[in-house]
């Protein structure tokens, strides 16, 4: 991505530039053939995990890591949360077997500190703690405090497991950019519901069963909202992201400034404070969060780490299967249809089908409903996925323990804290 000095020799972006870009570079069509997973996780000390990690000890555990010969990229989030994320792969298996390997070699580095990697979607005890100081961190803290607390347990407190897939062909069908798009944002309040744990914070039951995704619904005003569904996706997003304000200006020396109120489009069209450029919009895309991003692939952010050392390779399974297999993407889409008129028109993830999903989980009927028929369809479609026995034996168990009696993580979170709303 450059660096931020780069945009006194970069050439102004034009608002036509832009809008052509964003078209071209976020959604790459074709065949889908190639899956990834990035996988954060919460970071504990083995024996105390309800008292914060002492940074000086977290911090040379992490030098360790780098040392590992890894096929995954591994970074760190502002308040020590550890990503995993893995290349590109050619088949579901390559990639949970690849994933799991650099899994194995982590914990095993982390062991050694009496540090354990903890699958949860929101840190249950302590309060958000940035470790990261750097000038992008500060302009983004600075930027979300302008809306309440959110951002910054976002930043420091939640860890996921986002799936990557192909944008997928450009001509109608299952497997179709349009359809892909659609299913998504309504597929995505299932996986919400089906993979929701992370039901306390600070000490306390929040009383949701996903506090990370209602912690993304209150984030900002715009940049965590989906573009508004009915419009061809590659303008929908285009659209979405030159409007949405900027969070900050990168800058060679200092702090970034951190205009209020001052979208893309208008930056490109006033140039001030200073031309953007292109590198500014590839950054500008990184600082929005909506429940599905395009990347050139579909990058889907709406699932809560999971527990377990194996229980991320369940929502991975799940979500491949009802994409790249075409029939259970058609079975899925039927299944998934009726939801968009609870949906209604706000946008994900502020409507009611998506509040719902991650305040009540698969208790909600009707995402109870549509989930048994998905996960029924992804059982089905994973041996054709060449997806090996132990894979379907976790989607299967998963399957009978949690979807069929409408129960997900959230519910046997072992947590024995009161319960406080919010």
């Amino acid at each position: 991505m450059g660096a931020p000095g780069d945009a006194g020799a970069a050439p102004p972006l034009t608002e036509d530039e832009a809008e052509e870009l964003l078209r071209c570079i976020c959604f790459k069509t074709g065949p889908p053939r190639a899956v990834g997973v990035e996988l954060e996780w919460l970071v504990h000390d083995r024996h105390l995990p309800h008292l914060p990690v002492d940074e000086a000890r977290l911090g040379r555990a992490f030098a360790g890591l780098r040392d590992l010969a890894l096929g995954s990229s591994l970074t760190f989030e502002p308040g020590g949360q550890l990503e995993l994320s893995s290349p590109p792969a050619a088949s579901l298996r390559e990639c949970i077997d690849s994933t799991a390997a650099d899994l194995a070699a982590v914990r095993t580095s982390l062991a050694r500190s009496g540090l354990v990697l903890t699958g949860c979607g929101h840190e249950p005890w302590n309060p958000p703690r940035r470790l990261l100081r750097e000038p992008r961190y500060d302009a983004m803290e600075a930027c979300l405090d302008r809306t309440g607390p959110a951002g910054r347990s976002m930043m420091c407190s939640t860890a996921s497991v986002q799936v990557c897939l192909d944008a997928g062909h450009e001509e109608p069908g299952p497997l179709g950019l349009g359809r892909r798009w659609q299913l998504a944002h309504l597929l995505g309040a299932v996986l919400v519901a089906a993979f929701a744990n992370s039901p306390a914070g600070a000490g306390a039951r929040t009383g949701w069963r996903s506090t990370r995704q209602a912690l993304w619904a209150e984030l900002d005003p715009a940049r965590a909202l989906a573009p508004p569904q009915g419009a061809p996706p590659r303008d929908a997003w285009a659209g979405h992201v030159l409007d949405t304000p900027v969070m900050c200006v990168r800058a060679a020396e200092g702090p970034w400034p951190v205009p209020e109120g001052l979208a893309f489009r208008e930056w490109i069209r006033s140039g001030r404070p200073r031309p953007p450029t292109r590198t500014d919009l590839e950054y500008h895309m990184t600082t929005l969060f909506p429940p599905v991003r395009p990347r050139g692939h579909l990058e889907l952010r709406m699932i809560d780490a999971q527990p377990g050392e194996e229980g991320w390779m369940v929502p991975l399974a799940v979500t491949t299967a009802l994409f790249d297999d075409p029939e259970a993407a058609e079975t899925a889409y039927r299944t998934v249809k009726p939801l968009a008129e609870t949906a209604g028109p706000l946008p994900a993830p502020r409507n009611p089908l998506w509040v719902g999903a991650a305040r009540h989980g698969l208790a909600d009927p009707e995402l109870h409903g549509a989930a048994v028929g998905c996960f029924a369809a992804a059982l089905e479609a994973l041996p054709r996925l060449g997806a090996s026995k132990a894979v379907r034996d976790a989607v299967a168990s998963f399957h009978e323990r949690q979807v069929l009696p409408g129960r997900c993580p959230a519910d046997d979170f072992p947590f024995p804290g009161k319960e406080t709303r919010s």
